[in-house]
């Protein structure tokens, strides 16, 4: 491959990046926007209240861990500050790595019970 070519496909391969940080800022600052205007400014873990400067280190966490889940009402979000939204992620893959059931990762198993089965038997004695 010559040098030419793999200048071309380095730029492209720039301007497809740039353009996915760019859609990834502004999916991010919407629904943080929304979540700022919803709920108090105060981390949902260790309570400290932010305000002003210190306002960038509050962030959106997503309950269900389903970045897309974006409720309008804000009922998927919590703000955590920096530090405890670190922690939250770390301590949920300390527990995958347990084999223990990660929050959020819970899938229902089928019901196995049946409510009729045995009525075939109960009508049979009324007849």
């Amino acid at each position: 491959m010559s040098a030419k070519t793999t200048r071309s496909n380095d730029g492209e391969l720039e301007h497809i990046l740039a353009e996915a940080r760019q859609l990834r800022l502004r999916r991010g600052n919407v629904y943080r926007d929304q979540a700022l205007k919803i709920l108090p400014w105060i981390c949902a873990w260790c309570g400290r209240e932010f305000s002003g400067k210190k306002l960038h280190e509050l962030t959106v966490h997503h309950k269900d861990r389903n970045h897309n889940n974006n409720p309008a009402d804000g009922s998927n979000w919590e703000l955590l500050c920096l530090y405890c939204h670190d922690s939250e992620h770390s301590r949920s893959l300390e527990q995958a790595d347990d084999g223990q059931p990660v929050p959020g990762d819970e899938t229902d198993a089928p019901s196995t019970y049946k409510a009729f089965a045995d009525l075939k038997f109960l009508m049979k004695d009324q007849k």
